[in-house]
């Protein structure tokens, strides 16, 4: 046990001290040149307003929180599906495939309005944009993943009597080999679907009980409170690493027992 405390303590520690060396150029900085706190506020006025507007941001986090979740959710299933169904051809791959990429290029920006026109301002278009975010790192690694399997192994399985594209090639060989891959994809739009779930909120979103930390960004500007944009911030950066630090706990839990990466990165 001990051991192992001193283990997460080491690997947190330059962290921490990278943390640590921000705050205090931050605020010597602030000290020094002593700009107008609607400019660039220092590390105290920040504390101070998260503290005193605990409450906004409470409401924000648990609304951006939940549109990032469901958002992640639904391109998880929809992503790992349709990598499942393009992955029974190369045919399929070559005419569908394009179009995802196509849907990643699309900025999120430019889709939201619709999303508005289609759906109304608040929480469905938001989940919709970090859905949209979210989806083709998903798709495109769990595709690389499956593609990825043995070849070896997949003629084996044939010459036992196997179809290449069996469920039970697919749950033997396939799958087990796609889930590095796929676990690369969540980590990535782990971190995606808050941004997504927060220019959503941005551009589409509403206050009152379903404002979220991107409406409390853009409220903080319009009112010249630089201090409270900083907070709303900070709150969506710990919420962003805490969810991808999730989804690589869980990804180290799943490939520990049997792959070199998770096993690397408990060592």
């Amino acid at each position: 046990m001990i051991a192992r405390l001193r283990s997460i303590a080491a690997s947190v520690a330059p962290q921490l001290i990278v943390l640590v060396v921000v705050i205090f150029v931050w605020w010597a900085a602030v000290r020094v040149l002593d700009p107008k706190p609607f400019i660039f506020p220092s590390p105290g006025r920040v504390l101070d307003t998260t503290v005193n507007d605990f409450d906004r941001l409470w409401i924000g986090f648990k609304n951006t929180l939940y549109a990032s979740v469901v958002g992640f959710f639904f391109a998880t299933a929809v992503g790992v599906g349709a990598a499942l169904f393009l992955s029974l051809s190369r045919m399929l791959e070559r005419a569908f495939f394009p179009w995802a990429v196509l849907l990643q290029t699309v900025p999120a920006v430019a889709v939201a309005p619709l999303y508005v026109l289609w759906w109304g301002p608040g929480r469905q278009s938001v989940m919709l944009v970090a859905f949209t975010i979210t989806l083709f790192p998903i798709l495109a690694n769990s595709l690389a993943g499956l593609r990825s399997a043995d070849a070896a192994l997949v003629d084996l399985i044939r010459l036992r009597g196997r179809r290449r594209n069996s469920w039970f090639t697919f749950s033997k060989i396939r799958i087990p080999s796609s889930l590095p891959y796929l676990f690369t994809g969540l980590r990535i739009s782990a971190g995606l679907a808050v941004i997504g779930a927060i220019v959503g909120e941005i551009v589409v979103g509403r206050g009152g009980d379903e404002a979220g930390l991107g409406y409390w960004v853009t409220f903080g500007s319009t009112q010249l409170r630089t201090d409270f944009v900083f907070a709303a911030i900070a709150v969506s950066s710990a919420l962003g690493i805490t969810f991808f630090l999730l989804v690589s706990a869980a990804g180290n839990r799943v490939l520990r027992h049997w792959h070199e990466s998770a096993r690397t990165a408990e060592a």
